[in-house]
């Protein structure tokens, strides 16, 4: 889902970087509020890196694309919305830096993307659906609404810059996209069944 510089317009750069940094703003102006500030400065940092490793792993699929995991909903799901947004936001800054993916005038497209979509609608999803079945709602969560929402919000930043049209995104990006959720969903799912027998403590953190 990594944009690179020169596809999305400058102006419409702009617009996607303001809605970027609202959502950091708020992150930022409730964090401020919160006590135990020490353990979520640290599983921000732990989560972000543990993405950025991830996403410089390419799994093998059966469209000719390596997958890259993301675990931004893992992070929604055991921190918080606004926190997953900024485990995406230090996460894309590693990955332009280190491993030359994304770009900066197109990281707050990817920051819509991979961040808020990602992270919100996995978090939304996760609390309707944990009071029936944990594990369930991680795979649910990360996969129906997560990954699809994301790729959404990728599509129709395509389109608004004009790079192609909606049967060909279409097509090509959401049978991909759902690949990649399922394998997401499924590898989340033990992640998180580990961590609660493991680190129950993180587990019931103070989501944010």
């Amino acid at each position: 889902m990594h944009i690179p510089d020169g596809i999305i317009p400058l102006w419409q750069s702009a617009v996607y970087w303001a809605v970027a940094l609202v959502n950091i703003g708020i992150f930022f102006y409730i964090f401020s509020k919160k006590p135990g500030k020490e353990k979520r400065i640290a599983g921000t940092g732990l989560f972000a890196a543990a993405a950025a490793v991830a996403s410089s792993i390419s799994v093998p699929s059966p469209f000719g694309v390596p997958v890259h995991f993301f675990l931004i909903p893992l992070a929604a799901i055991i921190l918080g919305p606004l926190t997953a947004v900024m485990v995406a936001v230090l996460c894309l800054l590693v990955q332009f830096f280190i491993l030359g993916m994304g770009g900066i005038t197109s990281m707050g497209a990817n920051i819509l993307t991979m961040g808020i979509g990602l992270g919100i609608g996995t978090y939304g999803v996760y609390r309707v659906l944990s009071e029936l079945d944990r594990g369930l709602a991680v795979f649910s969560a990360t996969f129906l609404l997560g990954i699809m929402i994301a790729t959404a919000f990728h599509i129709m930043i395509l389109l608004a810059a004009g790079v192609a049209g909606p049967e060909m995104l279409m097509s090509t990006l959401i049978p991909f996209y759902i690949f990649v959720g399922v394998v997401e969903g499924a590898a989340s799912m033990f992640i998180f069944s580990f961590l609660e027998r493991m680190k129950p403590e993180l587990i019931a953190m103070e989501k944010v």
